[in-house]
């Protein structure tokens, strides 16, 4: 991952100490259903793992899943990865007494503890990476799992045939602004989004983990531009 350039280009972002202090309110406003994805996964996840389950979870920055899985099942115990510092800072500062429970790391999934692992999660975080570094991702967390070890993904994807991306991204603007973002913001990040990612169809990012090795793969969430499935190692 630290060789994707597009992963590269918004780390930059993620890095700055006065953007990071606005990120808690960006999920919300940008992915409809934000608090329901998270209410959601750890649905999903207690299907299969233990209560005891140690969890690892890729993109941690900020903590809001964190937070909402800790809160969700209090004997859980985590493994939150992201590249960038300032964010883990804030995981920290989100957390609060729930950082008895998680341990972070700052690094990529190929520095990440080798697990086994009960269960994983990667939420609004593997757009950022073009398709080949993204299924190599997927491999890597495949393999950090126990055998039939639920894992969750959720991310930016949605048709992308011709005119089909204009008018998603289009939405996708729409709702941050009826939602309260500010417009100026909102024009910039669809902007970036528009110039830099390599977004995918959900049928691609279906199939990208199933290559990666992940069996009963399935949609349990769509909203807008945003997607999430479940898959068993």
């Amino acid at each position: 991952m630290q060789h994707d350039a597009t992963a590269q280009t918004f780390l930059k972002s993620f890095s700055d100490p006065v953007a990071v202090t606005r990120y808690l309110e960006g999920p919300p406003r940008f992915v409809p259903g934000f608090a329901d994805l998270h209410r959601m996964t750890a649905i999903l996840l207690t299907e299969q793992a233990a209560p005891d389950a140690r969890v690892l979870v890729l993109g941690a920055g900020g903590g809001l899943e964190l937070k909402a899985l800790a809160e969700a099942e209090p004997c859980w115990s985590f493994v939150g990865v992201d590249p960038a510092a300032e964010m883990l800072k804030l995981a920290e500062r989100t957390l609060g007494q729930l950082n008895a429970r998680v341990e972070l790391q700052q690094s990529y999934i190929d520095d990440a503890p080798a697990g086994p692992f009960d269960a994983a999660t990667c939420l609004l975080t593997l757009h950022f990476l073009g398709a080949d570094e993204r299924r190599r991702t997927a491999r890597e967390i495949h393999r950090r799992l126990k055998p039939g070890a639920p894992f969750v993904a959720a991310h930016s994807s949605f048709p992308q045939a011709h005119g089909e991306r204009a008018q998603w991204l289009s939405r996708y603007a729409a709702y941050a602004i009826a939602s309260g973002a500010d417009p100026n913001q909102v024009n910039n990040a669809r902007a970036a989004v528009e110039a830099h990612l390599s977004l995918l169809s959900p049928e691609q990012d279906a199939q990208i983990l199933r290559e990666a090795g992940f069996r009963d793969v399935e949609l349990f969430y769509a909203a807008f531009t945003w997607r999430g499935w479940v898959g068993y190692a």
